[in-house]
């Protein structure tokens, strides 16, 4: 249990003392976030904020490895997931670094994006074992039964990594919205690896995880002083993904992560709507935009949000 808090204080550390460096720096190169016109106009006064933080934030990770691998207490699935994670950050750091440096404000296509992301999926399965028969199962929550789907599994996994990592990605559209609701998804994967599925190295990648959202969010809450970027948001999704299936708890990433998949439900169901009727359901959409339409402060929806992900992670916890 004390290897996990190492791992958790190390990556908060290395963000709360990297930070302070690195936001002035990312000014200086005026890494500076370009505000979309199509989103709210208040927005605008976060244009010239700081972005690509998730740098920091995968560097964090990336030191609290360093030190496990010197205490000997890491294993493949550690590892698996630390690929995974800056693999995906890679890709979102190169769409990152296209919107803000080249000045192209969509970054990268998104036929690029799908590719990249299908490769690094893929490589991610072949490491985690998804290609053998004893893995090709998703488990139904809060039963014993699951659903086999053998030679197809790697397909399902594939659609779990993309899908989840442009939710989490959908959703940093406001100050601390991702590490808030990101942080007890990861604190349940991490105590169900340590104390339930006795999967060490998954439970300490978590744990980092953790530490570093936290680290993140003493420059990141409102107003931020800097933002993950895609380099982050892409990064932690994977991630999500990721510990969900070495862990076998595929479909319980629907409930405990229950706030992404209703922001990536929004912007679905709004395309729907308006290219079939003409008609929006929501002001705006992801739907955190649609609360601030209404009259939400910032502060009110990432309260509401960051509760919502905890309370699920707490019953799923209790009942799992």
């Amino acid at each position: 249990m004390i290897t996990l808090f190492i791992s958790l204080i190390i990556a908060f550390l290395v963000v709360v003392l990297v930070m302070p460096k690195a936001i002035p720096f990312l000014h200086s190169l005026k890494f500076g976030q370009e505000i979309r016109e199509e989103g709210p106009d208040w927005h605008q006064v976060k244009s010239g904020t700081p972005t690509m933080g998730g740098i920091v934030i995968l560097l964090a990770m990336i030191g609290s490895l360093l030190v496990l691998l010197v205490m000997g207490d890491l294993d493949r699935s550690h590892l698996s997931l630390l690929f995974l994670t800056l693999a995906y950050g890679a890709i979102g750091f190169i769409d990152d670094y296209i919107k803000v440096v080249k000045k192209r404000n969509l970054g990268l296509n998104s036929k690029q994006k799908l590719i990249g992301q299908i490769v690094v999926g893929l490589l991610f399965v072949w490491l985690s074992g998804g290609f053998s028969s004893q893995a090709t199962y998703l488990a139904i929550p809060f039963t014993t039964w699951s659903i086999d789907f053998g030679i197809l599994y790697p397909l399902v996994a594939l659609f779990w990594l993309v899908g989840f990592s442009n939710a989490v990605n959908l959703t940093d559209g406001l100050d601390g919205l991702v590490s808030f609701t990101a942080i007890p998804t990861f604190l349940f994967f991490g105590l169900y690896g340590w104390f339930i599925a006795d999967e060490p190295g998954v439970a300490l990648f978590a744990f980092s995880a953790v530490g570093a959202l936290i680290g993140f969010l003493v420059f990141n809450v409102y107003p931020a002083k800097i933002f993950m970027g895609d380099t982050g948001s892409l990064a932690l999704g994977a991630a999500l993904a990721g510990l969900s299936i070495l862990l076998k708890l595929e479909l319980l990433l629907v409930l405990i992560g229950i706030v992404f998949v209703v922001e990536t439900l929004s912007v679905i169901l709004q395309v729907i709507s308006f290219k079939t009727t003409g008609k929006r359901i929501f002001k705006m959409s992801p739907i955190h935009h649609h609360f601030e339409m209404v009259g939400w402060s910032e502060w009110r929806i990432v309260g509401t949000f960051a509760s919502i992900s905890l309370i699920v992670a707490l019953i799923a916890y209790l009942f799992v």
